[in-house]
């Protein structure tokens, strides 16, 4: 696969992967062997029966810890490092053909995606986790999974169209860590705050 080609690969996946790696993988993996991509370099290594099974299991699990308020968060602390270090490894794989200063800084530029899109979800996952009802973090647990497939749709049908949202999603994730920030700490703020005392003027 030539660059261009090899480019919505890289940013479609590693999105994808920082929202939910298992399901990226698994994905992948299938549609390699059926044929509906052309996985570049070592990136075909994911069409691995194994693989794919492992990342089946894995994502069933994940699929269930992450309708449960609390744990989805203890969940995404834990996957902090291992998303962006899948998506480094989908950059690093893709490029196996190049030499190394071209796989380095593409596993680096994949492995900074996969953080924003997660840092993205986990701080929307302690905002929703603010909320006492618990079927909100099933709607959007359910709605993150078809956003990733529907991603990796686009990966497959519409490659330039996933190079322009993941750009676009990179923007919108600067002004949204801002915003978050000031939600959660003004929630935190307000836990902290002893009961009866009135709030300072």
């Amino acid at each position: 696969m030539d660059t261009l080609s090899t480019l919505p690969v890289l940013l479609g996946s590693s999105w994808a992967s920082g929202v939910n790696l298992y399901l990226t993988a698994a994905a992948l993996g299938i549609a390699h062997r059926l044929d509906w991509v052309q996985l570049p370099g070592n990136m075909e290594t994911l069409a691995n029966p194994l693989i794919i099974l492992l990342a089946l299991v894995l994502y069933a699990v994940e699929f269930f810890a992450d309708k449960i308020p609390y744990i989805d968060s203890i969940w995404d602390t834990v996957h902090t490092i291992i998303r962006p270090m899948g998506g480094m490894a989908l950059g690093y794989m893709a490029m196996s053909d190049m030499s190394p200063a071209i796989q380095i800084p593409a596993a680096l530029l994949t492995g900074s995606i996969a953080l924003d899109s997660h840092l993205t979800k986990a701080t929307t996952r302690i905002a929703v986790n603010a909320s006492p009802e618990p079927v909100s973090n099933s709607v959007i647990s359910i709605g993150e999974d078809l956003t990733v497939m529907g991603a990796l749709y686009l990966l497959v049908k519409h490659p330039v169209v996933i190079s322009i949202l993941v750009l676009l999603f990179i923007l919108f994730s600067i002004w949204f860590f801002k915003k978050m920030f000031k939600f959660v700490k003004l929630v935190f703020s307000k836990k902290k705050k002893p009961e009866g005392l009135p709030a300072k003027p």
